[in-house]
C-alpha cells in the first residue's frame, strides 16, 4: 500500500518540494524534471493530486509525477553518487 499521498507542493529556484500527509517533506532538484524547470510560474502553480494524491498532474505541461518515483530517484542518484566516490583516485 502506497502510503505516499500529497498535501502540497512549492518550488523554489533549485528544488522540487512536496509535502506529504503524515508531514514528511521531499525536496529534489528542479534539473530532474527539464519540464518543469522550464515552465513558467503560472504553468508550474497549475498542479493537481491525482492517483489518490500518489501522484501530481501539471496539465498544462501534460506531465505526471508519482511522488514514490520522487523517493526512487533520490535513491538511485545518491547509490550513482556513492559508486562514483567510491573509485575516485586521491593524489
Amino acid at each position: 500500500m502506497n502510503t505516499l499521498k500529497g498535501k502540497s507542493v512549492s518550488f523554489n529556484n533549485n528544488y522540487l518540494i512536496v509535502e506529504l500527509e503524515d508531514g514528511r517533506i521531499i525536496s529534489t532538484p528542479l534539473d530532474w524534471y527539464p519540464e518543469l524547470k522550464n515552465a513558467t510560474l503560472k504553468q508550474i502553480k497549475n498542479y493537481k493530486f491525482i492517483c489518490k494524491k500518489t501522484g501530481i498532474e501539471w496539465p498544462d505541461l501534460d506531465y505526471h509525477l508519482n511522488i514514490e518515483a520522487m523517493i526512487q530517484g533520490m535513491f538511485i542518484k545518491r547509490k550513482i553518487i556513492s559508486r562514483k566516490n567510491q573509485y575516485r583516485t586521491i593524489q
